[in-house]
């Protein structure tokens, strides 16, 4: 066993809105996957939350064990059969496990190293040497698991997003040791952002300062909405200027399963249906809420679009 208990905190990024660099930095992909950390020796896996995954992931865990122990840290993700990475088709696996017949196979890009054996943590030593000891781990391990892109130049790291499929923006990291939590690792999170327009077909939330949009598409014939995600909380400006123009339709509250707000086996979304006449323009990661007909996260909604009608939005299926 490593030097410290398992499953271990994690080391989490914070969200900005430009991509951050100096110097000692260094820029990774942000990859569309499950955080992780394996323990190689064992061959177990957790989720970013400490829940265990390995039966889910067996297939990974089984080839984690051809490397030396270790303690990896990573990000799993679905390859599908054209070298697609697909986030929803790891969701097919949770609480389940690799099923025959699939049309993908889970990775591992891992980008740190832990620990070594029993005896090294690796933690407390700076980033640009934990990352040569992955680099010597990996270098003959399994082709499932390789270290995510690197690098110090920035203009070589924009070409990655977009170009390469599944990465959706860039991780910055200083040149410091391996802290946990949010604030004190250092590491800043940069996502590409995409525009787009939805319509408003309900109102959640339970506080002026809580409250979203839950947001929807037409389906073909233009008569229905798709529900294809629940915004981030409203900017107090959006939200004086749409609820003037929003109309309650029925009576009571109605509910969606948790999955429409991003959140797989979270709770089921609240909220009170207005009528579909609403357009909002939204900022999102995604071009457009493909994978399973939603959002992967929470779009920000930027303003209200009384210049569009709704149907002059695309039609969903």
């Amino acid at each position: 066993m490593p030097p410290f208990p398992l499953p271990a905190d994690l080391a989490l990024a914070r969200p900005v809105d430009r991509v951050r660099i100096g110097p000692g930095w260094s820029l990774e992909a942000k990859l569309d996957g499950w955080r992780c950390q394996i323990h190689t020796g064992s061959g177990r896996l957790w989720s970013r939350h400490g829940k265990e995954l390995t039966r889910a992931f067996a297939d990974v865990a089984e080839v984690a064990q051809e490397l030396p122990d270790c303690v990896l840290d990573g990000e799993l993700l679905a390859v599908t059969d054209d070298g697609a990475i697909s986030f929803g088709r790891l969701q097919t696996r949770a609480g389940r496990g690799p099923k025959p017949g699939a049309d993908f196979t889970v990775h591992l890009a891992a980008f740190d190293v832990l620990a070594v054996g029993e005896r090294t943590d690796c933690r407390p030593r700076p980033y640009g040497e934990r990352r040569g000891q992955l680099l010597e781990l990996l270098a003959a391990g399994p082709p499932q698991i390789r270290p995510v892109l690197a690098t110090a130049d920035i203009r070589e790291a924009m070409d990655w997003v977009g170009a390469l499929g599944g990465v959706e923006g860039l991780v910055s990291k200083p040149d410091r040791p391996y802290t946990a939590g949010r604030t004190a690792s250092g590491w800043l999170k940069w996502r590409q952002r995409h525009s787009l327009e939805a319509v408003v077909i309900g109102i959640t939330g339970t506080t002026p300062a809580s409250q979203a949009f839950v947001l929807g598409l037409p389906r073909a014939g233009g008569r229905e909405m798709r529900a294809v995600g629940v915004s981030l909380p409203l900017p107090a400006a959006v939200r004086h200027q749409a609820l003037r123009l929003l109309h309650p339709e029925g009576e009571g509250r109605r509910e969606l399963p948790g999955s429409v707000g991003g959140l797989p086996g979270a709770p089921p979304v609240v909220y009170l249906p207005v009528r579909p006449e609403v357009v909002v323009e939204v900022e999102a990661d995604q071009a457009s809420p493909a994978e399973f007909g939603r959002f992967r996260h929470r779009p920000r909604v930027v303003r209200v679009r009384e210049d569009l009608a709704v149907d002059e939005l695309p039609i969903t299926t």
